[in-house]
């Protein structure tokens, strides 16, 4: 019984280790980068509530890279595995999953449904993420923080609350989304600068 209890133990350990090690991934900056070229790395994680009570998850890493011209967005999982990437530029976006599939539109937001199985606001987080508004669709509901940082706003379906800004843009971003049977929750969370 003691031999039994010290292995579910050892067992139990392991397996903590390994989640404790696989929550702390932090996926790698897209290479290539242009100079001045605008970069964010993070966590996300995206639920969605089913008007049945059914609720889905998915969580994992992101790094995104804009040049100004183009922008790519790796989707990673809680290993650090590449999922999805998103690449676009102006009035183009190419999705290619893991396995190799690939799809193309003039709308990366569909593109990342797809991979995700869940709305994600890809072509809006290319201004959110720096703390800022693009000029469409126009924008309602803006605040801002005590210091002039964009603190919410809704825009194109999407509620969102933006805080812990450092230098270059919120360091959080929660974004919801109520669809017609189903909410969405998005939540972004960029690794700080060490």
């Amino acid at each position: 019984m003691l031999r039994n209890r010290r292995a579910f133990l050892r067992g139990l350990g392991t397996a903590l280790c390994a989640a404790a090690l696989a929550a702390c991934t932090t996926p790698r900056p897209i290479e290539g980068a242009a100079p001045g070229a605008f970069s964010r790395v993070g966590r996300f994680a995206i639920t969605v509530n089913e008007e049945g009570g059914k609720q889905s998850a998915v969580q994992g890493g992101f790094s995104w890279l804009d040049d100004g011209s183009r922008y790519v967005l790796d989707l990673t999982n809680p290993l650090g595995s590449t999922e999805a990437r998103v690449e676009g530029g102006p009035g183009a976006a190419t999705l290619t999953k893991a396995d190799g599939t690939r799809l193309s539109a003039d709308n990366p937001d569909a593109l990342a449904a797809e991979a995700l199985g869940s709305s994600m606001p890809v072509s809006g987080l290319r201004d959110w993420l720096r703390g800022r508004l693009p000029a469409s669709p126009q924008a309602s509901g803006v605040t801002r923080d005590d210091i002039g940082h964009l603190a919410a706003f809704e825009q194109g379906g999407w509620h969102a609350r933006l805080s812990r800004y450092d230098a270059q843009g919120p360091c959080l971003l929660v974004l919801e989304r109520q669809e017609p049977g189903r909410r969405i929750l998005v939540r972004l969370v960029v690794n700080q600068p060490s």
